[in-house]
């Protein structure tokens, strides 16, 4: 039997998923008659093609869901967000309809997706590409001097972006704009303003006490033969952060539109997430004075005083240390932590605060083409401006199909990460157990957390998650019965109090077998 590739085995997971990448013939035959009449130049439309927006979005992005165009208004600005305009072509009763509902969203593999939408229409006919006008829902946001909201507005568009930029093209623009290639385009004082309205917002948010995990994000993508990692940096490009900032003003406030319409035949969907529970906020505090304590670290900046301090400035003002030193990892560990203790987001038919990012209500307007909720809150978006319902039980009936589709499809590509994930580790183990004991590569990584039954650790590289279980590193430690301690800021022995593994503590990890029963790869840890 021939061994199967990386390739094929994601494909396996698709597969058992009962997903598809192919499309059935009604949903093709819809797309084949949008192509040849895709109403561009529909007389309902207000004519904006005069605006130069551009795109803002990673190198290899080909689903463009949004352009943005920045100008002056007096004192303040004008922020206008073109999202391409999926719920036109995208309707209740055709089969594309049926077969979005079917898939939820779209679903992001190791080097390939899996569509909502056919490609011809979410990489083509509807994405906001540079090759020609498209049809779009425009958020109009009035904005004054520091960037508070004023008022918003809809509007639905024919607009033609200028260029599809990434967000490094646009931060070499507004740091340099003489070296840039982009210098003197229609867009250049647009990017320029982008940057005022970015910062002026990232300062209120921060005021609001919007807490800004450290993230890294990585990448990893298919070759020839195997897999291969590409790790993104952890602090990100600040137009990357300016653009998310645009995205999440347009979403609380495509939610409030919604929610504030008088007719309650516009059916509005909220992306929900309710705060941290009290006695997990204590368990983090907590456990910041341990890890302080045993580590021999300052109370200031290391311990977190939940009755006077917010947790948003508490992580700001963790150290910036040199990426692996040990204050790097320790704040690595505490953050990671720190994100534990939130619930989940889901989609609701109520309206309710959205902690995590700070805005209540919160709907997600701005991923029409890879997620169902999406296409719904368009179609309600235009309801409203246009102010032609349908029946209004109907159209109830609809929202709560679309709100289960919407928290499956998210369960879904949770699924996803993890099974590809499995693919991904087994690729990366399996070929150290055809080697010496002494031969095997020695693994750095982080203590990330530790839980009643495993250790969790963050390799260096590739920046991946393992799991070590109590269970199976009792033997590397004379067969000691372990547990955490003091909320989790060490790993001892039980009955003793001499830590075996710290939070934030960097160590190697050597493999060590493969337990098939439990399909587990087993490391034995050594403490640096």
């Amino acid at each position: 039997m021939t061994k199967q590739t990386a390739r094929e085995e994601l494909q396996d997971i698709v597969k058992a998923l009962q997903l598809s990448v192919d499309f059935p013939p009604e949903v093709l035959a819809e797309t084949e008659a949008w192509l040849a009449s895709p109403h561009i130049d529909d007389p309902a439309l207000v004519d904006r093609t005069a605006m130069p927006f551009v795109t803002i979005d990673g190198v290899h992005s080909k689903d463009l869901d949004q352009a943005i165009f920045v100008d002056r208004e007096g004192a303040g600005f004008v922020v206008a967000y073109a999202i391409a305009d999926a719920a036109f072509y995208v309707r209740p009763g055709s089969a594309l309809f049926a077969e979005a509902m079917k898939r939820g969203a779209s679903y992001y593999f190791p080097g390939f997706s899996v569509p909502m939408l056919p490609r011809a229409l979410s990489e083509g006919l509807i994405s906001l590409n540079a090759d020609g006008p498209r049809r779009a829902i425009i958020f109009f946001h009035h904005l004054d001097a520091a960037g508070e909201l004023t008022h918003t507005r809809l509007e639905r568009a024919r607009v033609q972006s200028r260029a599809k930029l990434s967000f490094g093209d646009v931060q070499r623009l507004v740091d340099a704009p003489a070296q840039s290639r982009l210098r003197g385009e229609a867009f250049e004082d647009s990017m320029c303003l982008l940057r005022e309205v970015g910062r002026r917002r990232m300062d209120l948010a921060a005021r609001r006490g919007l807490i800004r995990y450290r993230r890294e994000e990585v990448t990893i993508e298919l070759d020839g033969e195997g897999v291969s990692f590409a790790v993104m940096e952890a602090v990100r490009d600040e137009v990357e952060l300016w653009n998310e900032q645009i995205s999440l003003m347009c979403n609380a406030e495509g939610g409030r539109l919604l929610r504030e319409y008088a007719n309650p035949s516009v059916q509005p969907i909220y992306r929900v997430q309710g705060g941290p529970e009290p006695e997990r906020l204590e368990s983090l505090s907590k456990l910041t004075a341990c890890v302080a304590q045993r580590q021999g670290l300052a109370s200031d900046p290391w311990v977190w005083n939940r009755e006077t301090t917010p947790l948003s400035k508490y992580l700001a003002h963790l150290p910036r240390a040199a990426p692996g030193s040990r204050e790097d990892r320790l704040v690595a560990a505490i953050t990671r932590q720190a994100v534990m203790v939130n619930l989940r987001s889901e989609y609701s038919t109520e309206p309710g605060p959205h902690t995590g990012v700070g805005a209540e209500p919160y709907a997600r307007f701005s991923a029409p083409m890879r997620e169902m909720v999406g296409v719904f809150l368009h179609k309600e978006a235009v309801e409203l401006m246009t102010g032609v319902h349908p029946p209004s039980d109907q159209d109830e009936v609809l929202r709560a199909e679309v709100v289960q589709v919407a928290n499956r499809s998210r369960s879904t590509q949770r699924r996803v990460q993890d099974l590809s994930n499995e693919v991904v580790m087994n690729r990366l183990f399996a070929p150290q157990l055809t080697r010496s004991r002494a031969e095997r590569t020695r693994f750095s990584g982080t203590v990330m957390g530790l839980t009643s039954n495993k250790v969790h650790v963050r390799l260096d590289t590739p920046p991946l998650d393992v799991k070590l279980y109590l269970f199976d590193l009792a033997p590397f430690f004379k067969g000691a019965w372990l547990e955490p301690a003091e909320e989790g800021a060490y790993l001892r022995a039980k009955g003793k109090d001499v830590p075996l593994l710290q939070l934030g503590q960097q160590l190697e990890l050597v493999l060590s077998r493969r337990d098939e029963k439990t399909k587990r790869w087993v490391f034995e840890p050594t403490i640096r």
